[in-house]
């Protein structure tokens, strides 16, 4: 038989930097989840991805054990990286503060499909290249 949801919740955390202060000491403490077990657990699966935060959804279950299930980075912070940023523009209309292939471009949409709510990956594309634009990216062969 199946184990019975308590609650299930998402959190933003730093790859491989998971530890028991706020704000996920916090908010798995007053779930009565065990805190240094989803650290340990976290960081181990998240090594690979040092430098972004991570989403991660948490399931926790009437007898206090956990299940996790980690998304790839956000779209925006994969798009700063490739493209040597620190953050976007202000004005995407005027200001355009860096570039992108499309190399670099396929590379996000690989990385980044399997979070999506598409399978395409010319819709895919444009959702990315949607992001792009609004923080001022532009996107060059």
């Amino acid at each position: 038989m199946a184990k019975k949801i308590a609650e299930k919740f998402k959190m933003m955390i730093p790859a491989g930097q998971a530890n028991p202060s706020p704000p996920v000491g916090p908010a798995l403490g007053q779930r009565g989840v065990n805190i240094m077990e989803f650290c340990k657990a976290f960081n181990e699966k998240t090594k690979e991805m040092m430098g972004f935060k991570v989403p991660v959804i948490v399931t926790v279950y009437v007898d206090k054990s956990f299940t996790m299930e980690i998304k790839q980075p956000p779209a925006s912070e994969l798009i700063l990286k490739a493209a040597g940023l620190k953050k976007g523009t202000d004005n995407p209309l005027t200001n355009k503060v860096g570039t992108i292939t499309k190399a670099k471009l396929d590379e996000i949409i690989e990385r980044k499909i399997v979070d999506m709510n598409t399978n395409d990956k010319e819709m895919a594309a444009k959702i990315i290249a949607g992001t792009c634009r609004s923080m001022g990216v532009e996107i060059v062969d």
